[in-house]
C-alpha cells in the first residue's frame, strides 16, 4: 500500500517531487543482499536516471558505483564524494572538455562507443601525457521488448560498435600507446522486464567471449549495461523489483571466469518506485465527450508520457474513497501532447485535490524542463516532512 504525507503536502506549493527515503534504501538493501550472493558481480548507478543531489549521496553510501553519461554526470557525482574509480564514462558523443575532465580525475574507465571516439581520447592522453582504462561497448544487434526509443542495441541504432567490428577495434587499440582495454561494454535498452532479453544478451556476449578466447584475450572486465524494468501499472504491488531473478539470470546464462568482474549499470529500478510528482487539481472541464482533469504538472515536470506513452498509476490523495469517476489527466502546458492519462478511473476530483503520479523517481525530474516558462519543480524527501 502507497503512504504518502498527505496533509504535510497541502503546506507546500504544487508541482513538487517526493521521494520516500525508507523505500530508497530498503531497495538499495535489497539489491546488496542480491549482489551478496555473486561476489563477481558489481554495480554502478546509471545517474542518467535522477542524479537529484540527495538521492546520489543515499546511493554512494550504499556502496554503488556511478555510470556518467556526461561531463556534468562527472562532476556531480565527484561533489557528492563517488571516488574516482567507482566512476565509469559512457556515451556516444563525449566532447573534449568531457574526456579531460574524466582523465584528469582518472576515473575508472572509458565505455568506448567507436573507433573514431578512442582515436580522439588516444590523442587527448598523449597530450596529457596519461594513460587510461578502456571497455569497449559493443552493439549486438539484439531486441529488446521495450519501447523503440529506449532501445540501444540494434544495428540501427547509434550506440556501440558493431559486434562484427570489435576484433578489428581491438588491433587498432593494440597498436597505440595510452589506452588500456580492460573489456566488454553491453547495453540493449531500458524497461526491460522479459528476462528472456537478457539471456539473449548473454548468448550474443558468449558468442564474443569464445571469439576473443580463441585469440588469447580474456578481458578482465564484462560489462552487461542495466535495463531491468519496474511495474508502473501495479507499483504497490512489486514496490522492489525483483534482482534476484535478475542477477541469477546473468549467473547462469553469462559464461564468465572466476577472475573476471561482470558489472551492471541500474538507474530505473533503483530508484522509479520512490519518488512521486505531486500536483493540484487546476480544473475539472466538462468538454463534450471527455472529463478533463487538469493538473498544475505538466509535461515539463514528467515528460515520460508525452514521448514514450508511458503510463504512470495516478493517485486521488485528496479523496481516495470517493465515487469513481472516467478522466483524461492533462497538465496546463500548450501541447496537445500534455497528457499523463487518458481514460483514468479515479475517486471523484475537485479543483485544489492533491494528485500523485506514482513511479516518478527515474527520468522524472532528471528530464524536466522550463518549457514555457514554467519554474522547475521543487523536491523534497520523506525526511524533509518529519516521517
Amino acid at each position: 500500500m502507497i503512504n504518502l504525507p498527505t496533509h504535510s503536502f497541502q503546506q507546500h506549493p504544487t508541482p513538487f517531487y517526493y521521494y520516500d527515503e525508507e523505500l530508497l534504501r530498503a531497495t538499495l538493501d535489497e539489491l546488496n543482499r542480491q549482489v551478496a550472493s555473486h561476489p563477481n558481480f558489481i554495480v554502478h548507478y546509471a545517474a542518467k536516471a535522477n542524479a537529484n543531489i540527495r538521492i546520489l549521496e543515499i546511493i554512494k553510501e550504499a556502496g554503488l558505483g556511478v555510470d556518467c553519461v556526461s561531463g556534468g554526470e562527472i562532476e556531480t557525482a565527484l561533489s557528492v564524494g563517488f571516488k574516482p574509480e567507482k566512476i565509469v564514462f559512457a556515451g556516444v558523443g563525449k566532447s573534449d572538455w568531457e574526456i579531460k575532465l574524466a582523465l584528469e580525475n582518472n576515473i575508472f574507465c572509458f565505455n568506448v562507443e567507436s573507433i573514431e571516439e578512442m582515436e580522439v581520447i588516444e590523442l587527448l592522453c598523449n597530450e596529457m601525457n596519461c594513460t587510461t582504462n578502456v571497455c569497449l561497448r559493443v552493439n549486438p544487434n539484439v531486441a529488446a521488448h521495450t519501447h523503440k526509443k529506449i532501445t540501444t542495441g540494434m544495428a540501427e541504432n547509434k550506440f556501440g560498435i558493431p559486434i562484427d567490428c570489435i576484433w578489428e577495434t581491438i588491433e587498432r587499440m593494440q597498436a597505440i600507446t595510452h589506452l588500456r582495454f580492460i573489456g566488454l561494454h553491453f547495453h540493449i535498452g531500458s524497461q526491460i522486464v522479459e528476462l528472456n532479453d537478457f539471456r539473449e544478451l548473454c548468448n550474443s556476449a558468449n558468442n564474443l567471449l569464445a571469439f576473443l578466447k580463441e585469440r588469447g584475450i580474456e578481458p578482465e572486465h564484462i560489462n552487461v549495461g542495466g535495463g531491468l524494468g519496474i511495474d508502473y501499472n501495479n507499483p504497490e504491488e512489486h514496490i522492489v523489483p525483483d534482482f534476484k531473478a535478475y542477477f541469477d539470470t546473468y549467473a547462469k546464462e553469462l559464461l564468465y571466469n572466476a577472475k573476471q568482474k561482470v558489472h551492471f549499470e541500474l538507474g530505473r529500478s533503483l530508484v522509479a518506485q520512490c519518488g512521486f510528482l505531486i500536483s493540484r487539481v487546476l480544473y475539472v472541464k466538462q468538454g463534450q465527450s471527455k472529463q478533463f482533469l487538469i493538473l498544475d504538472a505538466g509535461m515539463n515536470d514528467l515528460i515520460r508520457p508525452a514521448m514514450y506513452h508511458a503510463k504512470h498509476k495516478i493517485i486521488n490523495l485528496s479523496n481516495p474513497l470517493g465515487t469513481n469517476e472516467v478522466y483524461d489527466v492533462v497538465g496546463p502546458v500548450c501541447e496537445s501532447s500534455d497528457v499523463f492519462g487518458n481514460d483514468v478511473v479515479l475517486p471523484q476530483c475537485h479543483r485544489g485535490h492533491l494528485i500523485a503520479i506514482c513511479s516518478a523517481g527515474a527520468y522524472g525530474e532528471a528530464m524536466a524542463s522550463q518549457y514555457n516558462c514554467r519554474a522547475l519543480a521543487k523536491s523534497y524527501l520523506s525526511e524533509d516532512f518529519n516521517i
